[in-house]
């Protein structure tokens, strides 16, 4: 044990978990494990708790086998199934038999789903009652499980016989109900919502958030429930989700742990294959301005505004990605309406074009004007130009940006690998081949 830790362990006795949470991510996990072996077992388990806490499979490596099992015994279901998950197959069989039968079999039933469907992130700690019983048999039992449970502010109403879930009911419901009376009284006439083990994260999410539940339950093709997604537990995996999309919308491969905390070699190895990839497109763009090296030679003029068109197409691409991506996860739009959005994003990258179109030919006007640069007497072309090369580029970026989040999710992938850097990257090729052929047809007989 490291010197010190018996005394910071003293002050921290006092904190929030989650503050020792976070207090302990500053720690090597042997460290954190020393100070959690210290503390109280309850706090221990809160801190062990947090999903916050990271790198929570090391700190139990490094605990005895008998301490660690007995706080697996005392957290909730799903958090010690995420953490056993990450063990050592060797670690994780040794602590799967020291544990009781009960955390054993809830364990078991858990690692068997996969973490993006609502069965990975359950848990298996749940109130339910026979339908039979009454108000005040239910609130009895409510305070006799109360502290194994990870919460009690949904109850679930279960068929006497089969086990079937028949209602959901709020704590409050029977809390004002008559004590008497029965808790099918007590509950809401209408079915409660559920989900299936292998439905979407994404699905679960959109029913929590859509009709504000505390819990969803989780059942089987009997409709017996296995488990409940709780709300915290669907914000972490929002949270995660969301994390994972903004780092592969720029085009790096989701990090494992906060940014100060990965390995040099791991980030340049996250970030290197995507800039491989673009780059190797981007060849692509030098293949392109070879092809009209010619018309370069003529018009040198020309290579004045590649920048300006090449970076126009993207920005407007990755807007219109960006954008649908969104629309696609909050089911706004489904992959059926790729049509729909075709519809809307042609007329709109016409008329955000023409706006970039104008100001590019009122800069070059302006700029001929007061004399800051000669464009040649052939400038009102050059203007024309760039006019109508950036409504076609503009527009043929909103439609490229908007189409790709549709043809990944239709193979499979995830929309957000439709990443802004590679839908730059593709719009920069075809703005080049664009831009050339409208230059070809303006300025053919005059500059070319």
């Amino acid at each position: 044990m490291e010197a010190g830790s018996g005394a910071e362990a003293a002050r921290l006795a006092g904190e929030r978990p989650a503050d020792i949470a976070e207090l302990l991510n500053q720690r090597k996990p042997a460290a954190a494990a020393d100070i959690l072996l210290i503390l109280p077992e309850e706090l221990a388990v809160e801190v062990l708790d947090q999903p916050q806490l990271e790198y929570g499979s090391a700190i139990l490596s490094a605990m005895p086998p008998d301490r660690a099992a007995r706080l697996l015994d005392a957290m909730s279901a799903d958090r010690a199934a995420d953490i056993v998950h990450e063990l050592r197959v060797s670690v994780r069989n040794d602590l799967l038999g020291r544990v009781g039968p009960e955390t054993r079999a809830a364990l078991d039933s858990l690692l068997r789903y996969p973490a993006d469907c609502s069965g990975g992130i359950m848990t298996t700690e749940f109130v339910a009652v026979p339908a039979d019983w009454t108000v005040s048999q239910v609130i009895a039992h409510i305070r006799a499980v109360e502290l194994t449970r990870e919460t009690v502010y949904s109850i679930y109403i279960l068929d006497p016989g089969s086990g079937a879930l028949l209602r959901a009911v709020s704590l409050r419901n029977p809390i004002a109900a008559d004590p008497g009376a029965s808790v099918m009284q007590a509950a809401p006439a209408r079915e409660p919502l559920s989900v299936m083990a292998h439905t979407s994260l994404d699905e679960t999410v959109r029913l929590i958030s859509k009709y504000n539940l505390l819990a969803i339950p989780v059942v089987d093709s009997d409709l017996h429930v296995i488990g409940i997604v709780t709300v915290d537990d669907a914000v972490d995996t929002l949270v995660d989700q969301q994390d994972a999309e903004v780092q592969q919308f720029g085009g790096v491969t989701p990090l494992e742990a906060p940014h100060m905390r990965i390995g040099f070699f791991a980030m340049v190895k996250k970030r290197a294959g995507w800039l491989c990839v673009l780059f190797v497109a981007e060849m692509l763009t030098a293949s392109a301005m070879q092809t009209f090296e010619a018309q370069l030679e003529k018009a040198v003029v020309l290579s004045l505004f590649i920048p300006l068109i090449m970076s126009s197409g993207g920005n407007s691409g990755g807007q219109a990605t960006s954008l649908v991506i969104r629309a696609l996860a909050l089911e706004e739009v489904r992959l059926g309406d790729w049509w729909r959005v075709v519809l809307r994003e042609l007329p709109s990258g016409m008329a955000l074009g023409a706006i970039l179109g104008g100001l590019g030919a009122v800069r070059i006007t302006v700029w001929q004007a007061v004399g800051l640069f000669d464009y040649g007497p052939h400038w009102r072309l050059i203007a024309l130009t760039i006019a109508v090369a950036l409504v076609g580029i503009v527009t043929f970026g909103s439609l490229v940006g908007s189409m790709l989040p549709f043809a990944a999710k239709r193979l499979g992938f995830d929309p957000a690998t439709a990443s802004a850097p590679f839908v730059a990257t593709f719009v920069d090729v075809t703005g080049i081949v664009i831009y050339f052929t409208v230059a070809t047809l303006i300025l053919r007989g005059t500059l070319l």
